[in-house]
């Protein structure tokens, strides 16, 4: 393999794990009660996904791929330690894991539907987002920009959440109507 092919390889590979990092911590908490076991579980399966990425079909959902991987590592732990898991069954895991995949699917039409309703707020409610979402700022930081009170912005963002709340379920309702 060249090295070109080797580093592109890599580039890709991170750019999966990274987009599947969360969803996969979450999946292995589901499983494993322990943190520090959750934790080394964790790298076992990153592991394991860079050492069999070659292996990997980018036609097919990675999140997938390396929940499969995570599955096996976690009933591996259990096998290890000569007991199987007391909570949660081999199918409970399996659903588990096709929820996580079909959720993290709906991540971008929700992503694109949260921003077309951005796009319709008035500048006002758009700036206060910015201001807390974007710049980080907490309600008193934000108070003092806009030359408000802490509970007026605070009852405000929460209407402006509710708002934008109702436009994504109607807009993602339209798309599976459709």
């Amino acid at each position: 393999m060249t090295t070109h092919r080797e580093s592109e390889l890599r580039e890709r590979m991170t750019r999966h794990w990274l987009a599947a990092e969360h969803a996969i911590r979450a999946y292995i908490a589901g499983g494993v009660r322990s943190f520090s076991d959750r934790e080394d579980l964790l790298q076992q399966v990153a592991l394991t996904v860079a050492r069999r990425f070659e292996e990997f079909d980018e036609q097919r959902p990675f999140l997938a791929w390396a929940l499969w991987i995570a599955k096996s590592r976690v009933i591996d732990f259990y096998r290890s330690q000569g007991r199987r898991p007391q909570f949660l069954s081999d199918d409970f895991l399996e659903k588990y894991a096709e929820a996580l995949v079909e959720r993290r699917e709906a991540i971008p039409a929700r992503r694109e539907a949260l921003e077309d309703c951005l796009e319709q707020l008035p500048d006002r409610s758009r700036k206060l987002i910015r201001l807390r979402y974007y710049d980080g700022l907490k309600m008193d930081q934000i108070a003092e920009a806009v030359r408000s009170s802490p509970a007026s912005v605070r009852v405000t963002m929460h209407r402006i959440r509710d708002v934008l709340s109702d436009c994504v379920r109607r807009r993602m309702a339209s798309e599976a109507a459709e």
